[in-house]
């Protein structure tokens, strides 16, 4: 077996001038990738279980990290134009890193959500959901 541990997780996504910005540094969780298979139901009468045939994929995923607000490339500079954009933008996320042979799971998706919670007693964290626009591509690097 081959295990791997999350600290090697590396997420890019383009920018809102499409150009594609790694923000590992700032990110500590990403979750719902590459998302659940869904299917619709055709079960029919004199059928003696559930049947199922594969549907349209609904692949919502989020990110989650560190506020930081470094022109250019920062997370919250390259993700705050995501917010407004008229196009989709491209991600890349590897699991278990970007090393030669490892999964990497890419794909075009909409932002949903941006949040900037903040405590008087903590840091600024920032969190992002985004919408897969068609379905995530499984390749390797």
């Amino acid at each position: 077996m081959a295990f791997v541990h999350g600290k090697g997780a590396v997420f890019s996504i383009d920018d809102s001038g499409g150009t594609l910005r790694t923000v590992t540094i700032y990110l500590n969780s990403i979750t719902g990738l590459p998302g659940a298979r869904a299917l619709s139901e055709v079960t029919a009468f004199g059928d003696a279980g559930v049947k199922n045939i594969p549907s349209l994929a609904n692949v919502p995923f989020s990110v989650g990290g560190h506020y930081e607000a470094t022109a250019s490339t920062g997370i919250s500079t390259v993700l705050n134009g995501l917010r407004t954009a008229t196009a989709t933008s491209t991600f890349e996320y590897g699991p278990a890193g970007s090393t030669v042979g490892s999964l990497k799971i890419t794909g075009e998706c909409w932002m949903t959500e941006l949040t900037y919670d903040a405590t008087v007693s903590d840091r600024v964290p920032v969190a992002a959901s985004f919408q897969v626009d068609g379905i995530p591509t499984l390749t390797t690097y």
